[in-house]
């Protein structure tokens, strides 16, 4: 990808908007795939997820996200207020395509724990396109009894690569953020969806065990109690600024984050400054 890369805190501690119910549309759910496969979210739960973005309050932060292009509040953006308001008006924010769960390298299949999944459920993604074509993924998680959006990104990703993995064949698309490359579990093997995964595994994948090496390789003692931990790099990137005030993008010698079990579905989560993404903008 050639967009540029901006990082987001960790979605268990973003700030956002309060849930609603409302309608709901078939998800699409991940297909098994056997060993190394990934728990599935309920269906309910992704309908209830999906019912939380169609929540007037997150409608109405939506058309401001796209009035402002996806520049966050705090940054100043060249026009007026009330321009703001004449854009967020016509941008009519729209659902599209499926609500999916985005599942993110475990941390116990890193550490090499028996039966753990190559990946967990980690927050359910819904893609938003405005009426000038501007896309967003908007990333729900579950608090108590209800779903509640946690962030607004720029761009598909989180939605566009489950569904490149469906229409190529099936499997389990996941991301491993550290190295921003997204994947699919399919027959056994792990295999690229994006250019990062192809630099990660090649152009053919690697078997399940082969990949479970390598990120063993790549992250065993950057777990939590590691002398990595310890010393304080688990709480996110380090170094380097990019336009727009983020700092330590993928690719720029930053630091790798810990990675740590426990986010709103009970799956993977970064420590601190958090993952790489594409052109990542909070809402």
């Amino acid at each position: 990808m050639t967009e540029i890369r901006r990082n987001l805190c960790r979605v268990a501690a973003a700030t956002v908007l309060a849930a609603a119910l409302g309608l709901a549309t078939a998800p699409l759910a991940p297909a098994a795939d056997g060993v190394g496969a990934p728990r599935p979210v309920a269906a309910a739960d992704l309908a209830a997820a999906r019912s939380a973005v169609q929540a007037p309050a997150v409608q109405g932060r939506l058309s401001h996200f796209f009035a402002r292009k996806g520049v966050p509040p705090n940054q100043s953006l060249g026009i007026t207020a009330a321009d703001e308001a004449r854009a967020a008006a016509r941008a009519a924010p729209r659902l599209s395509g499926a609500t999916v769960p985005v599942y993110t390298l475990d941390a116990a299949f890193v550490q090499g724990t028996a039966g753990a999944p190559v990946a967990r459920p980690d927050f359910v993604a819904s893609k938003v396109v405005a009426g000038d074509g501007q896309t967003a993924s908007v990333w729900t998680v579950r608090q108590g009894s209800g779903w509640r959006v946690v962030n607004i990104a720029s761009g598909g990703d989180e939605t566009d690569y489950p569904a490149r993995a469906a229409a190529g064949g099936g499997g389990t698309a996941f991301r491993e953020p550290q190295v921003n490359a997204w994947y699919v579990l399919r027959g056994g093997r792990v295999l690229p969806l994006d250019d990062e995964a192809r630099r990660s595994v090649g152009a053919a994948g690697v078997s399940l065990a082969e990949y479970r090496t390598l990120v063993h390789r790549r992250y065993a003692d950057k777990l939590p109690g590691s002398g990595y931990d310890r010393a304080g790099e688990g709480g996110g990137y380090r170094l380097g600024a990019e336009p727009g005030g983020s700092t330590g993008p993928a690719g720029t010698g930053a630091g790798v984050p810990l990675l740590l079990a426990g986010s709103a579905l009970g799956a993977t989560a970064l420590a601190g400054a958090g993952l790489a993404a594409r052109r990542r903008a909070r809402g």
